[in-house]
């Protein structure tokens, strides 16, 4: 099946079956935990649209934790990159109607939660078709190591997911019924 095809398949699946159950702070943490981050490093989350799951709840809790969190704004050249963000700062909405921080105060996560449209048992994941996310992972790791984890609801799992040679593997895959690692 073509991208375009299983990433129009996937969406629609996850419109019919979307819960507001998200992924377990717990978890995240301990894979953290597991890899000796710190409270210095700044997290990478996004804003979920479109059923996404949900990591606005972990975002608020690292938050809470001292952890440093930021969130992406997307350009119009399929370019992204991510700004501090608090949950005491104000959002605007993006020209794709995607909330995104209203300071513009540049950084590099060390850790990217990234959103899912599909994903396979190797890690690898399917967006939306821009390119934005294995853009900014390929930009990213040119100069910094960079821990990246999807979330995404058990059924958005396939058996494979068509890559070409711009697709980037993920480190985990955490649902809100477990990890793949």
């Amino acid at each position: 099946m073509s991208k375009e095809k299983l990433r129009k398949k996937l969406i629609n699946l996850r419109k019919a079956n979307f819960t507001n159950q998200g992924i377990s702070f717990i978890k995240f943490n301990s894979i953290l935990k597991k890899l000796n981050f710190n409270k210095n490093i700044n997290i990478g989350g996004y804003y979920p649209i479109n059923s996404e799951i949900g990591c606005l709840d972990i975002l608020e809790k690292l938050e809470k934790n001292n952890f440093k969190i930021s969130l992406p704004i997307t350009k119009k050249n399929h370019d992204m990159d991510f700004y501090e963000w608090s949950f005491q700062s104000p959002l605007k909405i993006s020209y794709q109607g995607i909330p995104e921080p209203n300071i513009k105060k540049k950084v590099f996560p060390d850790v990217l939660i990234v959103p899912l449209v599909g994903f396979d048992n190797n890690k690898f994941r399917l967006g939306y078709g821009g390119g934005f996310y294995d853009r900014y992972i390929s930009k990213l790791s040119n100069f910094k190591k960079v821990l990246t984890v999807g979330f995404a609801f058990p059924f958005q799992e396939v058996k494979n997911i068509p890559i070409n040679k711009y697709d980037k593997k993920l480190d985990f895959i955490l649902t809100n019924k477990g990890v793949i690692k």
